[in-house]
């Protein structure tokens, strides 16, 4: 439904997007992230078709929105994060303004009804838009991108503004949207991307930095395997916790157990770490049933999006690379002396064998 294709921007002497390529599929919704300067708004302002390209391709239902924008255009529905009202208009005044910018083919009264019901703006809709609080204004920018049921719709911060109870309700509505729609949403709650999103791309200095799903991410940038573990001995005593940590100890595969403070009388945590690879759950659950032990939490320490999100754009994933590069100029260098040791050796055997050549020449004359 929308395919990047080696999508680059310069302004300038600056790059602000580098040759990225992503795909995004029908009923796919999109969470796309990055910190600001990494180009996230400048791909995002391509992607509907508000900036061109240096170089590069955007197909938008097949359609390239740099050869036909027009046409392509008419497939997206687009947010920005300062909603495009007309504030002097009522609601529904600037409903039917847009319905007609659109050239909609839709039944008029009963489609603009059937978006007002499904922003829940249909109590405002005679109201005039400057005096609606920032939450209604949102969706009221959200009601003029669904005019004409656009399969591709393009969500800038939609939720900024809103109420608690107002996010959940547009969380809701895009992911009730997400089932027949392509939806790229763009935010900087990172809980609401990861609640609300299939997929995950982050950017960063103008690169995909990462892209998938955000435990499939975490699995690409750590081989942690952490968990932490409330267990409730026999007793109930502090004598138990040495117990404990023998007996999880024995199980194997574990890098490390520690014993955390006391949570409950008589009750610990207990931080383990397996192996790579190794899953103990169910041997941990035996070993507990075995010796009359009760788990009363076990909770796996995965990394959340905003540790996924600090660990890549803070530039921790870019030690390793800067350590082979530094070891590849190591080598490269050690590789250019080695060689110049070569040719020097050469030249002064060739410079010696030339001299014995000329002593002998004199020594017969």
């Amino acid at each position: 439904m929308i395919e990047v294709k080696n999508l680059t921007k310069h302004y300038g002497d600056k790059k602000a997007v580098d040759n990225i390529s992503f795909k995004v599929e029908k009923g796919q919704i999109l969470g796309f992230l990055g910190p600001n300067g990494a180009g996230k708004s400048t791909t995002m302002n391509m992607l509907t078709g508000y900036i061109s390209s240096t170089s590069g391709q955007i197909l938008i239902n097949d359609i390239d929105i740099f050869e036909d924008p027009i046409k392509a255009k008419k497939n997206i529905g687009y947010l920005p994060e300062i909603p495009p009202l007309y504030v002097d208009m009522t609601v529904m005044e600037y409903l039917d303004f847009m319905f007609d910018l659109k050239k909609c083919k839709l039944k008029r009264k009963a489609h603009l009804k059937d978006i007002c019901a499904l922003c829940k703006i249909t109590d405002v809709s005679h109201r005039i838009i400057k005096n609606l609080s920032k939450g209604y204004r949102q969706r009221v920018g959200l009601a003029q991108a669904l005019i004409g049921n656009p399969p591709v719709l393009i969500l800038d911060e939609p939720t900024v503004g809103l109420d608690p109870k107002q996010i959940i309700e547009i969380r809701t509505l895009i992911k009730k949207l997400g089932k027949s729609h392509t939806v790229i949403l763009s935010s900087h709650i990172l809980s609401e991307i990861q609640a609300v999103c299939d997929r995950i791309i982050i950017i960063n200095k103008g690169v995909v930095a990462a892209d998938g799903t955000a435990d499939e991410i975490a699995k690409n940038i750590t081989d942690e395997h952490k968990m932490t573990v409330r267990i409730e001995g026999t007793t109930k005593t502090a004598a138990d916790k040495e117990k404990i940590v023998s007996a999880i100890k024995a199980i194997g595969g574990i890098k490390y157990i520690r014993a955390d403070m006391e949570r409950e009388k008589g009750i610990y945590d207990y931080d383990i770490e397996a192996e790579p690879g190794v899953d103990i759950r169910r041997e941990l659950n035996r070993v507990c049933n075995e010796n009359g032990w009760n788990i009363l939490m076990l909770q796996l320490s995965d990394l959340t999006l905003e540790d996924i999100f600090l660990k890549i754009t803070v530039g921790e994933g870019l030690v390793i690379k800067k350590e082979e590069e530094n070891a590849d100029s190591e080598a490269e260098k050690q590789e250019t002396e080695e060689t110049s040791e070569a040719v020097e050796t050469a030249e002064t055997e060739e410079a010696e064998e030339a001299s014995d050549e000329s002593k002998k020449d004199g020594g017969k004359k």
